[in-house]
C-alpha cells in the first residue's frame, strides 16, 4: 500500500532497528503495556511478545496489558500467563468477555473521550506502548492507519514505544501522524491488517435498518456504531442527499456511502468537506480507500467523541445499539444483568453531543428478542447489575424489527405505552401486565393479544393530497391515546358535534382506549399524520365497524379544523374503501347530521350506489361498493 523505502531510514535510525529480545528485554515487572485498537492491533509484536515470555518466563511478572477492543489476538489472556500478564480493557470484546467475567481480567468503565486524559495524566500511565503504523514518509513521518482513537495519547504519554511498520497499513490524514524519532524501536513486519465486518442481512435487520432510514433526513450529520443493525441502517440510506460523517468508528458501510456521493459533508457545521472518524473496522478494500484519501480525517477520541465537539454539528444524528431497554427508557448497551458484556464506549459520548446538537436526534436501536424469541430485549425495569448506558434523557427514538417509539418528551406512561408497541407480540401481554402491576400505565389499560391485537403494519401508506399536502396513513395503536386526545380537544365545538352529534366536550381515558385498542379484524380507525416540525400530528381520523350480520360497515370521518378543505377526508374515505373492499366487505353505512354537507357531498362523489333517508335533520346512509 506503501511504496517508501525503508533501507535509508533504517540506516538513519540504525539504533530503532534492533533484535526483538532486546526491544522487550525493556519491559519491567510490574509496566503498563499498551496494545492498539481492533483492526490496528500489531498483531506480530503481540505473538513477538508472547514468543519472548515463553523463552524467558521469569523476563517480567504482573504486567498489565492496556486495550480498547482486542478482536482475536489475545493470548496474554491465556491462564498459563497469569503470573506475567493482567489484561484490562476499556471494553469488553468477544476474545476477552470470558476473562473478565470469571475474574482472570479487569474491565475499566470509561467514556472513551475521557481516556486520552487517564493517559496524560498518568492516572493511568503508560510505560510500554505496541502500536502499529505505515511506513515512514521521505520526511520520517508514519501513520497510525486505522486506529488513532487512544493510540495516539498512548504512543505521546509511553516511556517505550515500538513501532511494528506494516507496508499493508494505509496513510490516513489528520491526527494520524507520528514521527520515527518519537519511537523508541521499530519492527518491519508485513501482515494482512486485521479485518471485521457484520452481516447487515436478514429480514429483521433490514426491517430495523428501514424504520431507522425514515428518521435520516438529507443534509444531517451521522454517527453510527458497531455491529450488524448500524450497517443495516447504512444500506438503507442510499436515496439520501448531502449526508455528513462524524463518528467513532468509519466502518465499511460509510465508505460505501462516500463512494456513491450520498455522503460528501457538504452540509456540516464543522469540518466541512471532511469524513472525521477515530478508527476504522472492516475491509481491505476500505483501507485501501483510506490510504492517502484527503477526505478523510481520523482525529484523536477526545476530539471525536467530545459531547461539545458533536454538538456543534447541526442536525446530527447519532445511530447506536442496545442489549435492552426498560420501559422507562433507562438502556444498558455494557452488561447482561451481572454479566459485562460490552463497554460504554463512545455511545454514551455521541448520545450526549447528539441531544446538545441544533436539531439533533438520537436513535437506539435493537432486537425485539434474543435467544431465538425466548427473552425480551424490552423489560419493565433493567436487570440487577445491568450497567444504565443511557439514561432516560439521553434516547430520543428506539428502533425495533415491529416498529419506531419516540420518547423524547414524554412521561413515564407515554413511554411504557410506546416501547410496549414495538416489543414482540408475545411479550406484549406481559409487559402491559408488569406496568400495571408497576403502575407504569393505567390500571384499566385495555389489550388486545393475538391476531386481533396484531398491528397490520402493511395497511401503512404514503399519500399527497389534492392540495399538495403530505400525508401519511396508518392504523391507530394502542399508544396513541395521547395524539388522540390532543387531537379531539384541537377540534371546534361545531365539528366535534357534526361528528359526533353530542354536545359533550371531554374525552377521558376510557372513552379514548375505544379509539386506540381494536380489533383490527372487526374494526377500523385510520389516523392521517402530517408533520410538523420534529412531531406529527393528527391531521385527520376515519374508522369503521363491521356490521356481522350484513356483512357491511359503520363509516365515519373527521377532519381537523387546520386541515378541511386540503383533500384529507377525502384521502382517508378513498382509503377507508380500498381496506373495506380487500376484507371482503359489501359497502358502507353512516349517520350524517343534514347540515354536515361537506361530508354528505364526499360520500356522493365516492364510487358508491348511495341510498339515503332523512329521519328528522339526520341522514341515514346506504353506501354499496359498485363492482
Amino acid at each position: 500500500m506503501n511504496d517508501i523505502d525503508l533501507s535509508y531510514l533504517q540506516r538513519l535510525y540504525l539504533e530503532k532497528f534492533t533484535s526483538e529480545d532486546y526491544i522487550f528485554s525493556h519491559i519491567h515487572r510490574g509496566d503498563r503495556i499498551f496494545v492498539g485498537t481492533g483492526c490496528g492491533e500489531p498483531q506480530y509484536l503481540v505473538r513477538a511478545l508472547i514468543k519472548y515470555v515463553e523463552n524467558h518466563p521469569k523476563a517480567f511478572f504482573d504486567a498489565e496489558i492496556l486495550q480498547v477492543w482486542t478482536l482475536g489476538v489475545a493470548p496474554y489472556t491465556n491462564e498459563k500467563f497469569k503470573y506475567n500478564f493482567r489484561h484490562n480493557s476499556f471494553f469488553v470484546g468477544n476474545d476477552t468477555r470470558t476473562a473478565v467475567n470469571k475474574g482472570l481480567a479487569d474491565y475499566t468503565p470509561v467514556f472513551l473521550s475521557n481516556v486520552p486524559s487517564l493517559f496524560y495524566r498518568r492516572l493511568v500511565p503508560i510505560d510500554v506502548a505496541l502500536v502499529q503504523t505505515s511506513p515512514p514518509d521521505k520526511h520520517g513521518f508514519m501513520s497510525l492507519g486505522v486506529s488513532v482513537d487512544i493510540v495516539k495519547a498512548a504512543v505521546e504519554a509511553a516511556r517505550l514505544v515500538v513501532a511494528q511498520v506494516n507496508v499493508n497499513m494505509p496513510r490516513v490524514h489528520g491526527d494520524a501522524f507520528i514521527h520515527i524519532k518519537d519511537v523508541n524501536f521499530a519492527v518491519s513486519a508485513d501482515e494482512p491488517l486485521l479485518e471485521y465486518g457484520n452481516d447487515a442481512d436478514g429480514e429483521i435487520i433490514q426491517s430495523i435498518g428501514r424504520y431507522v432510514s425514515r428518521l435520516i433526513q438529507d443534509g444531517d450529520t451521522m454517527q453510527a456504531g458497531y455491529g450488524s443493525i448500524p450497517n443495516a441502517v447504512i444500506k438503507n440510506l442510499a436515496d439520501k442527499k448531502h449526508l455528513g460523517v462524524h463518528t467513532e468508528l468509519l466502518s465499511d458501510g460509510f465508505v460505501e456511502l462516500i463512494k456513491s456521493g450520498v455522503v460528501d459533508n457538504s452540509l456540516k457545521t464543522i469540518n466541512r468537506g471532511k469524513t472525521v472518524a477515530s478508527f476504522c473496522m472492516g475491509k481491505k478494500e476500505t483501507y485501501a480507500f483510506l490510504n492517502d484519501n484527503p477526505s478523510i480525517e481520523f482525529r484523536t477520541i477526545d476530539y471525536t467523541n467530545n459531547p461539545m465537539t458533536i454538538a456543534q454539528h447541526d442536525n446530527m444524528v447519532a445511530i447506536n445499539s442496545a442489549l435492552e431497554i426498560d420501559l422507562t427508557g433507562q438502556a444498558s448497551a455494557e452488561s447482561l444483568g451481572k454479566v459485562f458484556y460490552s463497554g460504554i464506549g463512545g455511545q454514551a459520548d455521541f448520545m450526549r453531543g447528539a441531544v446538545l446538537s441544533k436539531n439533533g436526534k438520537t436513535i437506539l436501536t435493537l432486537q425485539s428478542t434474543a435467544e431465538d424469541d425466548t427473552i425480551s430485549r424490552i423489560v419493565p425495569f433493567l436487570h440487577e447489575g445491568a450497567g444504565v448506558t443511557l439514561n432516560r434523557g439521553d434516547v430520543h427514538y428506539v428502533v425495533t424489527e415491529y416498529g419506531i417509539a419516540y420518547l423524547y418528551g414524554k412521561n413515564v406512561r407515554e413511554r411504557a405505552m410506546e416501547l410496549i408497541s414495538i416489543a414482540h407480540p408475545k411479550f406484549r401481554p406481559w409487559l402491559v401486565e408488569e406496568a400495571r402491576k408497576l403502575n407504569l400505565i393505567y390500571k384499566d389499560q385495555l389489550f388486545l393479544s393475538g391476531e386481533e391485537g396484531r398491528y397490520p403494519e402493511e395497511l401503512e401508506a404514503y399519500r399527497t393530497t389534492k392540495s399538495g399536502l403530505e400525508i401519511f396513513l396508518r392504523p391507530v395503536k394502542m399508544k396513541d391515546e395521547p395524539l388522540l386526545k390532543q387531537f379531539f380537544y384541537s377540534l371546534t365545538e361545531e365539528t366535534l358535534y357534526k361528528r359526533f352529534v353530542s354536545r359533550r366536550r371531554d374525552m377521558p381515558h376510557e372513552r379514548l382506549q375505544e379509539f386506540c385498542v381494536i380489533d383490527y379484524t372487526m374494526k377500523m380507525v385510520l389516523l392521517v399524520l402530517v408533520k410538523e416540525g420534529d412531531k406529527e400530528v393528527i391531521a385527520g381520523l376515519g374508522q369503521y365497524e363491521v356490521e356481522q350480520a350484513s356483512h357491511v360497515a359503520e363509516v365515519a370521518v373527521v377532519t381537523g379544523d387546520g386541515f378541511q378543505g386540503k383533500g384529507v377526508g377525502r384521502e382517508l374515505l378513498v382509503y377507508l374503501t380500498y381496506l373495506a373492499k380487500k376484507q371482503g366487505l359489501l359497502g358502507f353505512t353512516a349517520e350524517v347530521l343534514a347540515e354536515n354537507r361537506p361530508m354528505i357531498h364526499l360520500f356522493d362523489q365516492m364510487d358508491f350506489s348511495v341510498e339515503k333517508r332523512n329521519d328528522d335533520g339526520m341522514w341515514n346512509m346506504e353506501m354499496m361498493f359498485k363492482r
